[in-house]
């Protein structure tokens, strides 16, 4: 929620006004950016059934749904909850459920790990993908679950264990110092993740401060970051193996003109991806300058 003393700077106003066109769209995206998120959870099937989490929900007189009838472990709770009672909860504490919104659980679900697949999750923590891909694959394959900080580490690990997840190792390395020693042992991976590093303006609802630390130069200077990062990830991909891309963010820059350097440097192929969420397609011109016409497979 945008409080007072958080107000987007009149350069992210513009941004979003070229990147949406629709005054309409404009008007909606910042009304949207006012409210709260709905409060969701992730079912971790590796302990309990959603059927089973629901019934002892309901017994807490919670309001809850299912939005999706393909991805039952998708829970969107509509009760007016004290703040953090969904993380103080005993089936939280067990880990029976994961807080997470709708959109995080996306690129896992349009990546779809599954249990004969070695996977790579290259920026993990705090684990709410990774414990998503192990329950995607059952508990087997094999997942490298990869953080910087020793102290996201910890927090990723008590998360794995929390969750039961017995199919995944963590390494602390940077991200292009573990794609390179990987690469020289070479390692190779069906599919990967590259849940990047970004600006975050995907956050202004849950994290209004964004807006302070926000500016051009900074987005400029996490996509130099991003393009190095997902080059060095093909590396290690096999042929014929799936990466994810993903940001929380909107710009340009951290988005589609990453894909652009990767597709104008590797033999690529963009493939679409269906979600169970509305999208838009991947902009195909910024900034006056024309895009390759495959990131309309881009989703945003």
């Amino acid at each position: 929620m945008i409080k007072k003393n958080y107000q987007p700077k009149p350069d992210f106003i513009e941004r979003i006004k070229t990147l949406l066109e629709d005054n309409r769209d404009v008007e909606k995206f910042f009304e949207i950016a006012k409210t709260q998120p709905k409060k969701s959870v992730r079912v971790n099937i590796l302990k309990i059934s959603p059927e089973q989490l629901i019934k002892k929900l309901k017994q807490k007189n919670w309001k809850i749904y299912q939005p999706f009838s393909e991805y039952p472990e998708i829970i969107i709770i509509e009760s007016d909850l004290e703040p953090g009672e969904i993380g103080k909860t005993r089936e939280h504490l067990l880990g029976y459920y994961y807080v997470q919104e709708i959109t995080s659980m996306m690129p896992i679900i349009a990546l779809q790990p599954k249990s004969s697949e070695n996977f790579l999750d290259l920026c993990a923590s705090p684990g709410s993908k990774t414990t998503q891909a192990a329950a995607f694959m059952n508990n087997r394959g094999s997942i490298i679950a990869n953080d910087l900080s020793i102290k996201r580490i910890r927090i990723l690990s008590a998360n794995l264990e929390r969750f039961g997840v017995t199919n995944t190792i963590t390494t602390r390395h940077e991200g292009l110092e573990l794609c390179n020693k990987l690469k020289k042992l070479k390692f190779q991976f069906d599919k990967i993740l590259v849940d990047a590093p970004c600006s975050g303006e995907g956050n202004i609802r849950t994290s209004p401060r964004t807006f302070l630390e926000w500016s051009e130069p900074l987005l400029l200077s996490l996509s130099k970051k991003q393009k190095k990062l997902a080059s060095a990830v093909l590396e290690i991909l096999r042929p014929g193996g799936e990466m994810i891309y993903s940001t929380c963010t909107y710009s340009p820059e951290e988005n589609e003109l990453v894909i652009q350097h990767l597709l104008e440097n590797n033999n690529i192929e963009i493939l679409p991806v269906k979600l169970p969420i509305k999208t838009r397609p991947g902009i195909t011109k910024w900034k006056n300058n024309n895009l390759d016409k495959k990131l309309k497979n881009c989703i945003r």
